[in-house]
């Protein structure tokens, strides 16, 4: 064996499985056994896992590591809370930068704003000689000074996009809030992501990601969003380079101010992106927005603050019309197809498209998926299993919290609130599951995400929400382990049994055998690529 797990337990990416040994010889798992005597060599490299616990390395299924990247190297606000934190940390990146033209960046929290919506004059006051874009926590909604507006012409006058809204004051002027495809109206002046940018932020992100376990992932856009730039360039420079240690699927970025015309654009790119670890067979439809800005797609309007029903039900980003026949043609030239859906319609919209798809194609084994399905109606969740639908958990969502409390909550309402992040029952439905963390919207950490799958609530918390929900410990890593690594047809990897590839994360301790409360608190002590560690120094053997 070139490298022997022992003293501790296995979960095998379905099951907990301890006091066994794992063996792994020339990048794959050689052997799963309980005596690992017989095992050993001369030349044997001995991982004890002192009571620890070896499983899959965790694969994110909906991830954005280049966003994540750059919002680390530029003004990050994600660790901070409330205007005076957010105005302290752009003043002194503003100081720290003066030959940077433009301040960007981002991670600000909604709830932190009256009706989450914050104001270029608080901008102004720390920045007005330099146009500001920072881009809020879940990268649906920017913050942007007067300067910005001014030179984007944004004024009373400029007409809310059709897939966005302008945050405005009484007399119409936009207060300093741009909601969805809002952003792009001033996002589109700032300067470009160069391409050592770009690189740079992967090469962080990937290392990042590996020290939480991480071996692959699922990028949940190629393509220009947000002001961000495409991030193909820099996968395949480093795909050719050999840098990339992570396994890799790329989602191609559906414009949704086009249709089926892009389809032979998507088809060639993926044609053209095949690399040994890093690939794009996946396509990414946005068909909604979030329920915080009422932008998620929901089958009954959303409420007011008293109580009272509105005329907004959300958007719906592509004509539910034209996405079934755009699934349908997708499916056909063999792409995965991985859907956003938050509300309620938009979730029924892209199942009805999927299974438009199945009768009009087969099944192709394709691996479809809908992502975040935070508002599913009931009538729809035994559909996933019948239509073979995955679905992709956030679930770190689950909880209660500022944005939960203060701008979902009042404004769904008590019934659609009682339906929100259905884990439990779209499991016990025969859902597959799969797990990822959408960063830098939220923690890339995927034992933070499995103890609230498990707990329904993060560490500390007093309440739990919805815990009929939960899912047991071995259904929620299984959905970040094989789950997410089926979903990406990574099918030699994703579990721990003999002829798999070495993909492995090994833990400080067996999260199986303390209290659920406490699964938080493990960590990761190394990380394995096909046998080869990624993270992990010698004082982990």
């Amino acid at each position: 064996m070139d490298t022997l797990f022992v003293n501790g337990s296995v979960f095998d990416g379905r099951r907990h499985r301890p006091g066994l040994a794992v063996g792994v010889r020339a990048g794959r798992i050689a052997a799963v056994a309980a005596d690992p005597s017989e095992l050993r060599g001369p030349r044997t490299e001995v991982v004890d896992l002192a009571g620890g616990l070896v499983l899959p390395g965790f694969v994110d299924a909906h991830i954005h590591p280049v966003q994540g990247g750059l919002e680390r190297a530029r003004c990050d606000l994600s660790p901070a809370s409330g205007l005076a934190a957010y105005q302290e940390k752009i003043a002194r990146y503003a100081g720290e930068h003066p030959e940077l033209p433009w301040i960007l960046g981002g991670g600000w929290h909604q709830p932190d704003f009256p009706g989450g919506a914050p104001a270029a004059a608080d901008l102004d006051t720390v920045v007005a000689d330099r146009p500001v874009f920072l881009v809020n926590a879940d990268h649906h909604g920017a913050w942007v000074n007067s300067r910005a507006l001014e030179l984007a012409g944004v004024d009373a006058r400029t007409p809310d996009p059709p897939d966005g809204r302008i945050e405005r004051g009484p007399d119409g002027a936009p207060t300093g809030t741009l909601h969805e495809g809002a952003m792009d109206l001033v996002g589109r002046l700032a300067p470009p992501t160069t391409q050592a940018e770009l690189v740079a932020a992967l090469l962080d992100a990937q290392a990042h990601l590996h020290s939480l376990g991480i071996t692959g992932w699922q990028d949940a856009i190629l393509g220009d969003y947000a002001n961000i730039g495409d991030a193909t360039p820099a996968y395949v420079e480093l795909a050719r380079d050999g840098r990339l240690t992570a396994r890799v699927v790329g989602a191609l970025w559906w414009e949704r101010d086009r249709g089926a015309d892009q389809i032979p654009e998507l088809v060639v790119r993926r044609d053209a992106l095949s690399y040994p670890r890093f690939r794009a067979g996946a396509v990414k439809i946005m068909q909604d927005g979030v329920a915080e800005n009422f932008t998620a797609g929901m089958l009954e309007p959303y409420f007011d603050g008293c109580g009272c029903r509105t005329a907004n039900a959300g958007i719906s980003f592509v004509d539910p019309v034209a996405l079934g026949r755009h699934v349908t043609q997708l499916d056909a030239e063999g792409f995965q197809i991985h859907v956003h859906a938050i509300g309620d319609r938009a979730v029924r919209e892209a199942l009805d498209a999927f299974e438009a798809a199945l009768k009009e194609n087969g099944d192709s084994d394709l691996r479809h998926h809908i992502a975040h399905v935070q508002v599913i109606h009931p009538d729809d969740l035994d559909r996933f299993a019948k239509l073979g639908v995955t679905a992709n958990l956030q679930a770190l969502w689950a909880v209660y919290e500022p944005q939960m409390v203060d701008l979902t909550i009042p404004f769904l309402g008590p019934e659609r609130t009682g339906w929100q992040y259905p884990f439990g029952t779209l499991a016990r439905s025969g859902a597959r599951l799969a797990a990822g963390s959408d960063w830098p919207v939220s923690s890339p950490d995927p034992l933070a995400a499995v103890h609230v799958a498990v707990n329904r609530k993060a560490p500390g918390d007093r309440d739990a929400f919805l815990p009929e929900q939960a899912l047991d410990l071995a259904t929620a890593l299984a959905a970040y382990t094989s789950g997410s690594a089926w979903l990406n047809h990574e099918d030699e990897t994703g579990r721990i049994e003999v002829g798999a590839l070495a993909d492995l994360a090994v833990l400080d301790r067996d999260p199986f055998t303390g209290p659920p409360e406490e699964i938080a608190q493990a960590r990761v002590r190394a990380t394995y690529v096909e046998g080869v560690r990624v993270f992990g120094d010698q004082s982990t053997r």
